[in-house]
């Protein structure tokens, strides 16, 4: 140090210069300043960023976040629009129920372990009488939730038995019962592919409550409270009440009273004719369109919809979950409007309402169709007529009464495919109808430039093309219209439940299809088919009715669909206000042509559906059956003594039969069976009862009687103390009440005869 030292001036002799450098860890390094500075800067600038996004970006979710984090909202379910039919008859409607449900937190003691008692005591509760899991119902009540659904859809009774726990066990809070609503469907099975059904929350699934569930489902209403962070209810917050509004009620076209008839007599002609693939029948006003009556069968029980019907129910535990979730949609189909099906002879309608708008030709030109037995083409393909015997030359009106299909093979070259697709687009064969029903399909056609002779002549005669029944019963309301195609309906109109303002759904004519000169003619054509052709079987005694058969057989390579048998029908012939379309799928009974096993059952469904409609009747007719000269109606006897009433019975030409306890000069009758009003043949017997004689035979066994004659089916009822009603001459085609099923001593079975037909296609 002293050499490295230097003396200055006295005046400075106090400054010292230091020759080596002196390092220091005192002060701060302006590189690590500036480094620390820009990361704080960095770090505020994110923060600045972040808020931004929160603020302006995000912030309405966060306030949503918030708010439903802040806030308890009740549902209150709104009610489902009722269902009814054209007169007025309820076919859907929402039964009040409740739900229960439990607030966990609020079920609590202010010691620790009574709170545990009193949940198992809950959980335990609620698990008897609503017959749940102990287990499960006690997560529940210990459940950290603001609330917990234990049950949904309950009847009173149960709701009840609630009540009554709950007051002995002095619980007044943490259990709600809140009011909601059940779909009800009063008549079971009927219409059930029509209106289909809705889930457990109250959702159209299916049919009519699908198609239309925006509009019966109403908006739910709810009440909302708010919470603290810890999940508390907040004390003297206001509670906001939304009041739910109610869906709006369906009035459909269809009539209940039709529905019930073609039901009845569909299902006997399924089971009778042994149908493996069901049935299918749509009952329209071909002026309006309406829909009054359309069934598949088999159905299914609309209050029980997951359940298989009889049908299913023989295979369902065989079949995988797949299988089974496959079986029950295919259970709840409609035939009527998703099912395709080759529409057979049925379809000549359309191809001679061409020939004939088209004037390629006219109803009775004599010879100009010439049947040999079958059809030739250059590929070495050969179609054979139904019939064995050719029949020869042919007229048009008689090419359709014999339903010849060389004829019509003849018939569909002459007019050329393109026509007959410019009518079959007229006839909206290439478009769903638009039907409001769920899931209706399209047609499929061969696309016109592959069309070829055997495609032309296939198709002429309705076979080798696919359409919905609903498609090919619309062409033929078309047709019975004065030529004027119709838009289906089957929702009549809708009432606003709230207002009660009530909207028509309006009639919508598509288009002029064909001239009413053309309509005419093939309606003339149809009643010679019923009068002196092969559809003599759906004639009914009393109206005019114009018909065509078909059968339609299936390909080489779906030899398991089986032939499909139908019949439409039109009545009146001129100013029609009924069609009728029956199909039964793979028959394997004695026949499978549509003549004979359709054509029996769609003029029985006429019988009835006539009348309802206010169809009167040509008593002129000089076709009606002189047999019913030998009915006898039968009066009402009710409320006359036991010995008026016999001796009233006999002036009638009836018996009649009651035991006796007591004066028959004192006793009345309180009840007759058959009703009043129906006709029995001479010396058929009718039961009475009394005060005294209340005790009925109900459960007789009704016979097979398709295939007898008037004399043995009267005899085979009369052994079973059952009485036969008639219309008609030959042998029984139908009756009533099905095989086997199970009616009151005394019940009139009506059955129709017709003579003999073969080969009636």
């Amino acid at each position: 140090m002293k050499n490295n030292v230097k003396k200055k001036s006295k005046k400075n002799n106090k400054v010292i210069k230091l020759n080596t450098p002196y390092k220091t860890k005192n002060f701060i390094h302006v590189k690590k300043l500036f480094i620390s500075f820009f990361i704080i800067m960095l770090i505020f600038i994110l923060l600045i960023l972040k808020i931004g996004y929160l603020q302006f970006i995000d912030g309405n979710n966060l306030k949503e976040l918030a708010y439903k984090q802040q806030t308890i909202n009740q549902i209150i379910s709104s009610k489902r629009g009722n269902i009814y039919d054209s007169t007025g008859k309820a076919l859907a409607i929402s039964a009040q129920v409740d739900t229960v449900t439990i607030n966990p937190q609020k079920i609590a003691k202010e010691d620790e372990e009574e709170t545990k008692q009193l949940k198992q005591i809950v959980a335990q509760g609620l698990a008897d009488i609503f017959e749940l899991d102990y287990n499960e119902t006690l997560e529940k009540v210990e459940s950290s939730a603001q609330v917990e659904t234990i049950v949904k859809k309950v009847e009173q009774e149960k709701i009840d038995k609630l009540r009554e726990w709950m007051k002995e066990n002095k619980i007044t809070i943490g259990i709600n019962i809140d009011e909601d609503s059940k779909r009800y469907y009063p008549h079971g099975n009927v219409a059930s592919h029509v209106l289909g059904f809705c889930g457990n929350d109250n959702q159209g699934i299916t049919g009519i409550e699908a198609k239309w569930d925006s509009v019966l489902t109403g908006t739910p209403g709810k009440i909302v409270s708010y919470q603290a962070g810890n999940q508390d209810e907040i004390p003297n917050t206001e509670e906001k009440y939304i009041d739910a509004q109610n869906g709006s009620d369906l009035t459909l076209t269809i009539d209940l009273k039709i529905q019930n008839i073609v039901e009845k007599y569909l299902k006997q002609a399924v089971e009778n004719n042994l149908c493996s693939r069901g049935g299918n029948v749509i009952v329209m006003n071909p002026k309006n369109g309406d829909v009054l009556g359309m069934a598949s069968y088999p159905d299914y029980n609309l209050n029980d919809p997951f359940s298989p019907n009889d049908k299913l129910a023989k295979t369902y535990d065989t079949l995988s979950d797949e299988e089974k979730v496959n079986s029950l949609y295919e259970m709840w189909r409609s035939k009527s409007v998703s099912e395709l099906y080759e529409p057979g002879s049925v379809f000549k309608v359309i191809t001679s309402s061409v020939a004939i708008e088209e004037n390629v030709t006219q109803t009775d030109v004599q010879g100009e169709f010439l049947c040999t037995g079958s059809e030739k083409f250059s590929d070495n393909t050969e179609i054979k007529c139904w019939r064995d015997v050719p029949h020869g030359y042919q007229s048009l009106r008689q090419a359709l009464c014999n339903s010849c299909n060389p004829a019509f093979m003849q018939l569909g070259k002459k007019i050329k495919a393109a026509t007959l697709y410019k009518y079959y687009e007229a006839f909206g064969l290439f478009d769903k109808t638009g039907i409001q029903v769920a899931g209706e399909e399209n047609s499929l056609f061969t696309d016109l430039e592959k069309v070829g002779p055997v495609e032309l002549a296939t198709m002429s005669f309705g076979q080798r093309l696919n359409i919905t029944p609903i498609q090919m019963i619309t062409a033929i309301c078309a047709v019975a219209n004065d030529g004027i195609l119709v838009q289906p309906r089957i929702v009549k109109s809708v009432t606003n439940t709230e207002t009660k303002s009530v909207t028509e759904v309006p009639t919508t004519q598509v288009r002029q299809v064909i001239s009413k000169e053309t309509s005419d003619k093939v309606k003339s054509m149809m009643e010679s088919v019923v009068v002196e052709g092969t559809g003599k079987n759906g004639a009914v005694s009393g109206y005019s009715i114009g018909g065509k058969t078909g059968t339609s057989e299936p390909t080489e390579k779906n030899k398991s669909e089986g032939y499909v048998a139908s019949y439409v029908a039109i009545s009146p012939v001129e100013n029609t206000e009924v069609v009728i379309l029956l199909t039964l799928y793979a028959p394997h009974g004695e026949s499978h042509q549509g003549g004979t096993i359709a054509g029996p059952v769609v003029s029985q469904m006429l019988s009835e559906i006539l009348p309802c409609l206010g169809v009167p009747s040509d008593k002129d007719q000089t076709t009606s059956n002189t047999a019913t000269n030998n009915l006898n109606v039968i009066p009402d006897v009710r409320n006359k003594t036991v010995a008026e009433a016999k001796k009233v019975l006999k002036n009638a030409g009836l018996n009649s039969k009651i035991t006796v306890n007591g004066d028959e000069n004192t006793l009345l009758v309180e009840d007759q069976v058959p009703k009043p009003g129906i006709s029995l043949p001479k010396n058929s017997t009718v039961m009475l009862y009394s005060s005294e004689n209340t005790v009925r035979t109900s459960n007789i066994t009704v016979p097979d009687l398709i295939g007898m004659t008037l004399s043995e089916a009267t005899n085979a009822l009369k052994a079973r103390n059952l009485n036969i009603t008639y219309e008609g001459a030959g042998v029984v085609t139908s009756q009533d009440y099905p095989i086997d099923a199970t009616v009151e001593e005394g019940t009139a079975i009506k059955v129709t005869l017709r003579q003999t037909e073969t080969n009636a296609q």
